[in-house]
């Protein structure tokens, strides 16, 4: 079942230049994805590419000059973009929780662990402090967190980074959410907490059947820990697909470029091809986005290219995905 359904999402970055002339900068350009329960999609790209102004516009927490100019953002059939501020904020943090990927600036450095659990479980429900107390403890253990009780007491400095993430996704997980959203969840992290986190994510999604999104820009969290991809760049989702999928039979040029970058790719010989710069947003070329570093590029990449089916479920916008694995060679 499907629990989150995008279509067309549309954002802008909206503002005046010195002169007063008004400048506009397509920040998203037509995403679309569906997030089922129980499974993990993973967004990647690289910096810019619009992977954490994704979150922000489903869940409605974007600040001008943001503006989201159209598209629907259903969850559980209802249209998050069409509700009011009331129905949208009993969503938030209820429905719908996100992890954000520096713990250090989340936690309130003026307020104890448990003491900031309790306030969320009770801004979203008529719990008691002794029932919130005892849901905290609970997300605690949850989360991996040894002694729990103790650790109510403490304050934010006096957890280390990787203890401090499970208290952030133990807060996420205080109004059992259907749907986990994590941005960039294991940044700053050592490789070992890091691979323990993501477990800890895989975990949770399975045992309580939730949908999760995980923003990323590292390759190998999705090729290890989600299910399905969708690959951005410049605003647009260019590629989705099963990670298996994607991985063995990238269909679009820039996919094909981050897969040859993973590090098992180097080491058998492939070699990345990554060149220019990002298009400019408020100046995006004509035609498809990605063409003036696209090794591929031909004649016809001056006209938007078509959403083509590659495989069960799997989709590149691109004028020849499916055929870059025979013209590579």
């Amino acid at each position: 079942m499907n629990l989150l359904q995008v279509r067309d999402l549309e954002t802008h970055f909206i503002s005046r230049d010195i002169d007063n002339r008004v400048r506009i900068a397509h920040a998203l350009n037509g995403i679309t994805f569906d997030v089922e329960e129980g499974e993990i999609l993973g967004i990647v790209g690289e910096t810019g590419a619009g992977k954490s102004l994704t979150a922000q516009s489903v869940v409605g927490l974007l600040r001008p000059p943001a503006r989201i100019v159209g598209g629907q953002v259903r969850f559980e059939g209802r249209d998050l973009l069409t509700m009011s501020e009331d129905d949208l904020n009993a969503i938030r943090g209820n429905d719908i929780a996100m992890v954000v990927q520096n713990p250090r600036t989340s936690l309130d450095p003026l307020s104890r662990i448990g003491d900031q659990l309790i306030r969320i479980r009770r801004a979203h429900s008529e719990s008691s402090e002794a029932e919130a107390r005892s849901r905290a403890v609970e997300m605690m253990t949850a989360v991996g967190i040894p002694d729990p009780e103790l650790r109510l007491s403490a304050w934010p400095h006096e957890l280390s980074g990787g203890m401090a993430q499970r208290v952030l996704i133990a807060m996420a997980l205080m109004n059992e959410p259907k749907l986990l959203i994590a941005d960039e969840p294991t940044t700053g992290l050592d490789v070992t907490v890091q691979a323990q986190i993501l477990e800890l994510l895989r975990d949770l999604v399975t045992r309580m059947n939730m949908g999760a999104i995980i923003i990323t820009h590292d390759l190998g969290v999705v090729a290890n820990f989600c299910d399905r991809m969708a690959v951005m760049f410049a605003g647009g989702i260019v590629e989705t697909g099963t990670v298996g999928d994607v991985f063995e039979n990238p269909a679009h040029p820039y996919t094909s470029n981050l897969v040859d970058a993973t590090p098992e790719r180097l080491k058998i010989g492939r070699k990345a091809v990554f060149g220019g710069a990002p298009p400019d947003l408020y100046n995006l070329p004509d035609g498809c986005h990605h063409r003036d570093r696209c090794r591929f590029a031909r004649e016809e990449c001056s006209t938007p290219p078509p959403l083509r089916e590659v495989g069960l479920k799997h989709v590149a916008r691109c004028h020849f995905a499916g055929e870059l694995p025979e013209t590579a060679q």
